[in-house]
């Protein structure tokens, strides 16, 4: 996308690396330098910059080819390449990409992702638009000279961030043309923005679409940018190949362009500075807006049709009636408008109107509709003489209509019906009247009682939607015959007479099939499990929420079910898991959402990425079917009382704990000690608990009010970090453990209370001979209360002596998460031994370990592995801020460190980001790390360095 910063990052990567390379050379706007002077000009200059200014003559491009191939080939380079948009500017230096000395790097900025691929350019970094906050700063920078806005200006400076929608050209533009301006200029140019966006955004946006390879794609970009912006790229395909285009080639060029993307939900979407961008251009066709191509502004739209000036250019048109009056005092006179208002509109395909009455008869009304959205239809069927032959979608949603039409009504055409929310709709037409109709949506039709029986004769229908259509009695038992439906939503629908279980078994393509809230145990107690029996093994999701199903009504075999991918078992009365989900192998999602009664999963399958046990207050215990690791993130919520969570956490009351553990920390009487407040990541608020144990990834933890900490610790300090040597043990010895204390209390400073559930204390261990790191975040912690004490102790199992060896350089931290909570007191380490014969030996304590438990140092934790060799336990990565994170895990032990229990100097490394974030803290935007893949650099770069705005505040 243009503006965004992508050539301003690659200055910045170039500007502070050139100089470690042996040539260099930045190539900017290389689309525009090839169109003007050709691309042996460019492979000159290339030549020329990595030959520091040595001129070399290049006839062809094939010999520049050459010429740099032996240029290359010799010596370290860095080569910037900006702005490239043709495979053969890449291919007229890039050919000979093999022949490139080590260590070189090449950066690429385009606008066309699909080069890269093509090239076989393995990694790529997107350049994001700018958050809010970053967005206010950089305006503010351009606007006012300081990074937020003066006093009086704040919340039109608002406005204009929220205009800009992240983009840094336009917050740039923005700023400095109201710099110095007074406040009702500014809102005059708010007003004018509404209407007419800046002329230079919209230039700089504009090369993309002009350089689209033909008026074919540019109008379908012009389409989607005036008229279906958010909608499913399914339902966009249908509309537009009726419009004679070639639309699945065509928005794939527009997204190669990054005009427009494809979100997660398959909708095809588009940031408003383009949309703006291609709006603009249809407004320049012409001063009269009825010969343009197409109308998306209201008050263009109802002026058109009230004058009666609409012309054959007209391709689409939209209006909100709501939109239009909604400053304006109401003129009953005015709302209405007159069919025949369109009568000259002959090649208008696309229309779309809301609360918009029209009088008059349809006999003229243009025949080439493909598109008729028109919400708040206000009649209660759809006039006989609307021509609709040539129509693919029909929306008429929140309609007055009691039957859709009356009569007869051929519509060879039309593939999707929606007449949802019509709540006094009570008869469907005769459906083989459109038998070429693949998507049906009655949702919310509260007042329909049956479907009529021709939709069995839909042979090309994948799509039924009768969702809360409350007073649906019955299904046509010839529904079986819908051989091509994929999906089907009855949810809602809790007083079918009759469960389809029969027509469900014939529905041989059936995908996804959705039936909440039809109580099945209740209206066919006796015939629960036949019904879940009866689903087609074609399914591949499943939803039955709030069906009312206990336990005993699932099958313990549903291997009809096999292939489920999602399934939703929310809002249910369940208890347990239910057996058969133990045999679903292929699970991507599952959902108890809201079962309020379930109380354990116990050999809960693999699932690849969604389990969600939001609601779930009575689950206390989790087990799972497999130890392989997985890719699924767990949904819960603030309501949490999970104990026990295999492979992941336990909690037990700490007389529960296993008496050898308790002894090996030298704990004792610890029932008697009062209960703490516990909190946790997962918590809403702190909770009062007896003392409890902590398992977690090997790791031992409890946390107790107090300052005599048990045991004997070898090293102690009251810095925030430990550093010694491990020492030589007698043959007979290894180690096999650590344990690790901290005394810490409230910070005095410190009284944001809300903030309480996020990250508390930290042990970071770090073996600097082997360059192995953990750093544990525990997802329990105690907090002290006022003038108190609290006591973390825990152990960390070894599963190796090859990890800890005599000789290697450790160092311990134990340190305060990203809020500053709590001050820490003092801390110690002791290491472990074990002798020959299994017996666990400190200075005071001899135990057995447990080969069954597992262990943190040495052992499996691929899962917590960050990269590797660097190991992050226990951290709920979405609530920390990610710059902090990754600090917290690659940088050096921080603060003053105790050398064998003695003060000395810290031992820093060098962390590869450093310079540029010490660049980022001095520009005051948050930093951004980029991976530029393709160069194979790490930078953590400012957002500022997008408009300069390090120039700036040396200025001031």
């Amino acid at each position: 996308m243009s503006g965004v910063g992508k050539t301003t990052i690659a200055k910045h990567v170039y500007n502070s690396n050139f100089r470690s390379f042996k040539g260099s050379s930045f190539i900017e706007n290389i689309k525009e330098r090839a169109d003007r002077h050709g691309l042996v000009q460019i492979q000159m200059q290339l030549l020329s910059d990595i030959l520091i200014g040595r001129k070399v003559k290049i006839q062809t491009v094939s010999e520049g080819i050459i010429k740099i191939e032996s240029a290359i080939s010799s010596r370290k380079v860095l080569l910037v390449l900006d702005d490239v948009d043709h495979m053969d500017q890449l291919d007229a230096v890039l050919k000979m990409k093999d022949r490139f000395y080590p260590g070189s790097k090449i950066l690429i900025t385009t606008r066309r992702e699909r080069l890269l691929r093509a090239h076989q350019v393995t990694k790529v970094y997107k350049v994001e638009t700018l958050n809010y906050n970053e967005s206010l700063e950089l305006f503010s920078w351009h606007a006012f000279g300081q990074d937020r806005p003066i006093e009086n200006y704040m919340e039109h400076s608002k406005m204009v961030v929220q205009y800009s929608g992240g983009l840094p050209l336009a917050l740039k533009v923005l700023g400095s043309s109201l710099s110095g301006e007074s406040i009702d200029v500014w809102e005059s140019a708010l007003e004018k923005l509404k209407v007419i966006p800046n002329g230079e955004i919209m230039n700089k946006l504009r090369i993309s679409y002009d350089n689209l390879q033909d008026d074919h794609d540019q109008k379908l970009f012009l389409h989607i940018a005036c008229f279906l912006i958010g909608r499913d790229k399914n339902y966009i395909v249908r509309i537009l190949d009726g419009c004679d285009f070639f639309t699945i080639v065509g928005i794939q060029n527009l997204i190669d362009r990054c005009l427009v993307t494809i979100d997660g939900y398959n909708n095809v979407q588009m940031h408003d500075m383009i949309r703006d961008m291609g709006r603009e251009i249809v407004r320049h066709e012409s001063e009269e807006s009825g010969k343009r191509s197409r109308l998306w502004h209201h008050k263009d739209s109802f002026e058109v049709l009230r004058e009666k000036n609409g012309t054959q250019t007209i391709q689409g048109l939209a209006l909100d009636m709501h939109m239009h009056l909604a400053n304006k005092p109401i003129n009953t006179n005015e709302t209405v408008l007159e069919t025949n208002a369109f009568e000259r509109m002959r090649n208008l395909q696309l229309l779309h109107l809301s609360h918009v009455r029209l009088d008059g008869c349809y006999a003229d009304f243009p025949t080439r509709l493909r598109w008729l959205c028109w919400l708040q239809f206000p009649l209660d069927s759809i006039p006989v003489d609307l021509p609709l032959e040539c129509l693919i979608v029909l929306e008429m949603q929140h309609s007055s209509l009691r039957q859709v039409w009356k009569g007869t009504k051929f519509l060879p055409s039309l593939k999707i019906l929606d007449v949802s929310h019509s709540h006094s709709l009570t008869e469907i037409m005769d459906f083989s009247l459109c038998p070429s109709l693949e998507e049906l949506i009655l949702v919310d039709c509260t007042s329909l009682i049956d479907v009529h029986e021709s939709i069995g004769n839909l042979e090309r229908l994948v799509y039924l939607n009768t969702k809360d259509c409350k007073n649906l009695r019955m299904l046509p038992k010839n529904m079986c015959m819908l051989k091509s439906l994929e999906k089907l939503i009855l949810s809602g629908c809790s007083n079918l007479e009759e469960f389809p279980v029969e027509m469900m078994k014939k529905m041989v393509s059936l995908k996804v099939l959705e039936i909440d809230g039809i109580p099945i145990s209740e209206l066919w107690p006796e015939r629960s499990s036949t019904i879940l029996s009866s689903f087609p093994c074609s399914l591949l999701e499943l939803s039955l929420m709030g069906c009312n199903l206990s336990d005993d009504a699932f099958c313990r075999d549903l291997s009809s079910l096999s292939s489920l991918r999602k399934l939703k078992l929310g809002e249910n009365p369940i208890c347990s898991l239910p057996s058969f989900i133990k045999s679903l192998r292929r699970l991507d999602k599952l959902s108890f959402k809201g079962c309020n009664r379930l109380e354990s999963l116990v050999g809960l399958p693999k699932v690849h990425q969604r389990v969600s046990i939001v609601g779930c207050i009575s689950l206390r215990k989790i087990t799972l079917l497999s130890p392989e690791p997985s890719s699924a993130t767990y949904k819960g919520d603030e309501d949490w009382n999970l104990v026990e969570w295999e492979y992941f956490y336990k909690l037990e009351p700490i007389d529960k704990v296993d008496a050898e553990m308790i002894k090996l920390l030298g704990l004792c009487n610890l029932e008697s000690m009062p209960a703490i407040r516990m909190n946790s990541q997962l918590f809403s608020h702190p909770k009062v608990s007896p003392i409890q144990g902590l398992y977690e990834s090997g790791i031992f933890s409890t946390f107790f009010v107090g300052n005599e900490v048990p045991g004997r610790f070898s090293y102690k300090s009251t810095k925030s970090s430990i550093s010694f040597s491990v020492p030589l043990l007698p043959s007979s010895h290894r180690i096999r453990g650590l344990n690790i204390f901290a005394t810490y209390a409230n910070e005095e400073t410190y009284n944001n209370k809300a903030e309480w559930k996020w990250v508390s204390n930290i042990i970071k261990l770090s073996n600097k001979s082997k360059g192995l790191k953990w750093t544990y975040c525990p997802l329990f912690y105690g907090i002290p209360g006022d003038g108190e004490d609290m006591i973390w102790l825990s152990h960390w199992k070894m599963e190796n002596e090859t990890i800890l060896q005599c000789g290697d350089q450790m160092v311990v931290s134990v340190m305060n998460g990203p809020n500053k909570m709590f001050r820490i007191k003092e801390f110690g380490v002791e290491l472990m031994q074990e002798h020959h014969n299994n017996m666990m030996i400190s200075t005071q304590h001899n135990t057995k370990s447990d080969p069954n438990d597992p262990f943190v140092i040495g052992g499996d934790l691929s899962m917590w592995e960050h990269i590797p060799g660097i190991y992050s336990i226990g951290f709920c990565v979405e609530i920390v801020e990610e710059r902090w994170f990754n600090r917290l895990i690659m940088d050096a032990d921080e603060g003053d460190t105790d050398k064998e229990g003695q003060e000395d100097e810290p031992d820093y490394t060098i962390a590869r980001t450093k310079a540029a974030a010490a660049a980022s803290n001095n520009c005051g935007l948050r930093g951004l790390k980029v991976l530029l893949t393709a160069a194979g650099l790490f930078f953590t770069l400012a957002l500022v360095v997008r408009s300069s705005i390090s120039q700036k505040k040396k200025r001031q």
